[in-house]
């Protein structure tokens, strides 16, 4: 019989020096504690700042590669939304707690979203709960998991095995797995679990469905707010049938969609374009200039963040290289986006 009790097994190390670790911990992915810790503790790039020293080209362009979060208005429901459910569920033992799902087209910043959330999370905790004098493990209050393509019960829950270093032996049943899952996740004091990519879930077919009641019956044993992500989940058979009725029935929908040009009297994807700009680092570009072709850049992007972001950086990284140091109307115009954008401005043909 194999043991799933993992009592001896403890929450990941946390690493005791940066300096040290930073090598190795950028070899994990974001899917595994180690990935996640690195990422949630790294401190995010920052714009240039008035009075600082200029940076040399190649930490110009690692900026612009890596590039600061630009805070939507999806970011800001979500951030809202699940803190107030983290509370409403904290003392809930009866039934599954309250959960949200992230839903939108692609490229309109889910995952960037979710991310960012879950990096808040992860900090607050760890600024109010700091690891004991001498403690060699320190809390896991967020866990990060991919639905795998055809995911099976027994596939995501071993996803969620990875990501705290689970031991899975392939005699192990998806039984077992999930009790050392649900044992030592308690234990790491998991409080928030994001989801990401749920629309590849399918309840119609038999495995689809036996994966999404393992997601069920995970909301109820584990003490923790669960979050989902994925393209146009109310497109998908996630919301149909029985089992869709009770997802429907528990969690909160937050719609992360293209930003209108305009909202009332706001202009929500003008204002994104402006915050985007002021975070450029090019020696030349003229503030005001981005924000002028609004119209343009949402026509060119369908008012996708994700796909807006894009367009913009690959110009900076351009301008730099070409020396021009700014981003004019022609730079744009010479960046190939993604396919999916591409499609949207394209033309329709005349008859």
């Amino acid at each position: 019989m194999v043991n799933t009790r993992p009592a001896a097994h403890q929450p990941p190390s946390a690493p005791a020096d940066a300096d040290s670790n930073a090598t190795a911990e950028l070899s994990w992915p974001l899917t595994t504690w180690q990935g996640w810790h690195h990422f949630a503790t790294t401190a995010p790039v920052s714009p240039p700042q008035p009075g600082d020293p200029p940076r040399s080209t190649d930490e110009r362009l690692a900026y612009h590669s890596a590039f600061v979060t630009i805070r939507t208005p999806a970011i800001s429901q979500l951030t809202t939304q699940v803190r107030t459910l983290m509370i409403l569920g904290r003392h809930q033992q009866t039934t599954a707690r309250p959960s949200l799902i992230v839903t939108g087209p692609a490229a309109a910043g889910k995952t960037t979203a979710l991310l960012n959330v879950g990096r808040a999370c992860h900090l607050a905790h760890t600024r109010k709960n700091p690891p004991p004098p001498g403690s060699a493990h320190a809390t896991a209050p967020v866990a990060y998991v991919l639905v795998p393509p055809g995911a099976t019960a027994k596939t995501l829950i071993t996803e969620f095995a990875r990501y705290l270093g689970i031991p899975v032996t392939t005699r192990m049943t998806q039984t077992q797995i999930t009790d050392a899952v649900c044992h030592t996740y308690t234990h790491a004091g998991v409080q928030l679990v994001l989801i990401d990519e749920i629309h590849r879930l399918n309840p119609r077919t038999t495995t689809g469905a036996q994966t999404a009641d393992l997601l069920k019956d995970l909301t109820e044993r584990l003490a923790a707010t669960f979050v989902y992500a994925g393209i146009n989940v109310t497109d998908t058979p996630l919301f149909s049938g029985t089992r869709g009725a009770q997802l429907a029935g528990r969690a909160t929908l937050i719609t992360c969609g293209p930003l209108p040009a305009r909202h009332g009297t706001h202009r929500p994807f003008r204002d994104v374009i402006t915050d985007i700009e002021n975070a450029l680092d090019l020696h030349h570009h003229k503030p005001g200039t981005l924000p002028r072709h609004a119209p343009y850049l949402h026509q060119r992007t369908a008012g996708r963040i994700g796909s807006l972001t894009r367009l913009i950086r690959q110009a900076a990284i351009t301008a730099i290289h070409d020396g021009t140091e700014r981003i004019t109307k022609t730079t744009l115009d010479a960046v190939q986006l993604d396919h999916l954008a591409e499609l949207h401005n394209r033309p329709t043909p005349s008859r």
